[in-house]
């Protein structure tokens, strides 16, 4: 009698089939002090054959490790196709700690994904964080003064990202200036004027940006399929299986 599937374990794939690894966060933005955590993004290749069970593999995971969490790299792409701000600035962390083949060629795309989709996407990512800021002083009369310094981090990039058609994530020499909105240092209305002109910025590089109109959804997909297939054969016993289900004729006879 045929044994039942054993479930898919998580922390196994992250463990074992992990095509890519960054530090994000405050380090990766040159923004870490040091009570900084140390924040862990991942993109991780479920096998091929676990498509082919009832119960599929996970979309993402949570861990194992403090602070880590990592995609499917299908739900990856998916996500950075929609210009989302979190997985683009993913895709360009300078802070790589793990690469193999499959996620160099992923990286090699990260032009694919990035299109004028992001001035919609970084702006209203921006504008939900300005109006928790503004929601946080109308209860308590006081900013939330780190949600500022990373609205303020995110217009720039939003901004320097329409003008060059680059993401760029370390925030270089305006370190010393967010941390200083982050220690509460910086007027509020100075800071607020910040946030204007960033946006308004923004929207004037959109007019101009040599950023293409859509991602290049084409060059991903093909991507993903070559690396679907290939992970396909690497499953040579559970390969051999199927086709000799199919070539003996058990399927579709009755």
């Amino acid at each position: 009698m045929q044994q039942p599937e054993a479930p898919v374990n998580p922390a196994h794939l992250v463990r074992d089939h992990t095509i890519y690894s960054c530090v994000m966060g405050s380090r990766a933005f040159g923004l870490a002090t040091d009570s900084s955590d140390t924040d862990r993004r991942g993109v991780f290749l479920a096998p091929t054959v676990l498509f082919w069970r009832f119960e599929k593999p996970p979309a993402h995971v949570e861990g194992p490790g403090e602070e880590q969490f990592s995609w499917e790299l299908e739900r990856f792409c998916e996500l950075a196709l929609r210009s989302n701000p979190n997985i683009l600035e993913c895709l360009h962390s300078p802070l790589v700690e793990r690469v193999d083949d499959t996620g160099r060629e992923l990286l090699s795309l990260r032009s694919a994904f990035l299109s004028q989709q992001v001035y919609g996407t970084f702006t209203r990512y921006a504008l939900s964080q300005r109006r928790k800021l503004d929601a946080a002083i109308r209860s308590t009369g006081v900013p939330r003064w780190k949600h500022a310094m990373h609205v303020l981090r995110l217009l720039v990039s939003a901004r320097d990202l329409l003008r060059t058609g680059e993401l760029r994530i370390d925030v270089g020499d305006r370190r010393e200036r967010l941390l200083a909105v982050k220690r509460g240092e910086v007027p509020w209305a100075e800071a607020e004027a910040w946030m204007v002109r960033l946006a308004a910025g923004a929207e004037q590089a959109l007019r101009s940006t040599p950023l293409p109109p859509q991602p290049d959804h084409a060059r991903v997909a093909d991507f993903l399929f070559r690396v679907r297939q290939a992970s396909a054969r690497q499953t040579q016993p559970d390969h051999q299986v199927v086709q000799g289900v199919v070539g003996a004729g058990c399927i579709g006879q009755g």
